[in-house]
């Protein structure tokens, strides 16, 4: 599963690599938890970038707690799973990040690991969404990572990983007149791994209060 990523690329920078119209607010983001906001991109007649909460509500959900469990969507059910069947026909998006977190078992505890591109750039997770309308309030707009089996840098670490869409590939999956599940699930592999480094890192990614650079920095 993917359970917390980091975004701390400069917001000029993420715009210019994901072709936003705008430039996002953005602030450095070291430690992303679960029920947070994370920045996304939709296409509508242009990109758009959106803040959406993490953990997928669907539309129909009686209770906007079932998102807790909905952090993550495999892709190899997306069809089955009425959480997603529709989400993945009609609401696909990107979740922007630049690492994320993976917790390797070590004797009697988690060693976590980082990892992220070779290059350090940001990169695109595949991401689900939908609209849940409270009988009160606002509408809340969430989403959902997809995971797939772990390459071979992530496996020795975790049996899954995100589902990280390789740029060609961004269109293809935000575009709204694709629909054939065929023809998406074929963008839903494991990335390169010669492409990726995982380094470990101390566990102070732990706490989800913890929101400093000292959360990626590699140790020894």
């Amino acid at each position: 599963m993917c359970g917390r990523f980091s975004l701390a690329q400069s917001a000029e920078t993420i715009a210019q690599i994901f072709q936003l119209p705008e430039i996002p607010n953005l602030i450095p983001r070291y430690n992303i938890a679960p029920t947070q906001q994370i920045g996304t991109i939709l296409q509508k007649t242009q990109r758009q970038f959106q803040w959406m909460r993490w953990g997928l509500i669907p539309s129909w959900a009686k209770d906007p707690d079932i998102g807790n469990k909905l952090i993550n969507a495999r892709a190899e059910t997306l069809t089955e799973k009425p959480s997603f069947r529709k989400a993945f026909k009609h609401r696909r998006c990107l979740i922007i990040a630049d690492g994320f977190y993976e917790w390797q078992k070590v004797d009697n505890r988690k060693q976590p690991y980082y990892l992220q591109m070779q290059d350090g750039k940001p990169f695109a997770f595949a991401g689900l969404w939908d609209t849940w309308q409270p009988p009160e309030g606002e509408e809340i707009v969430s989403c959902t990572i997809i995971t797939t089996n772990a390459n071979s840098l992530a496996e020795p670490i975790h049996d899954r990983m995100p589902v990280i869409l390789a740029p060609d590939s961004y269109e293809r999956w935000l575009d709204p007149t694709s629909t054939d599940p065929q023809t998406l699930q074929e963008l839903l592999k494991p990335y390169d791994s010669k492409a990726m480094k995982a380094t470990p890192v101390s566990s102070a990614v732990n706490n989800p209060g913890n929101e400093k650079p000292e959360c990626i920095a590699p140790i020894a």
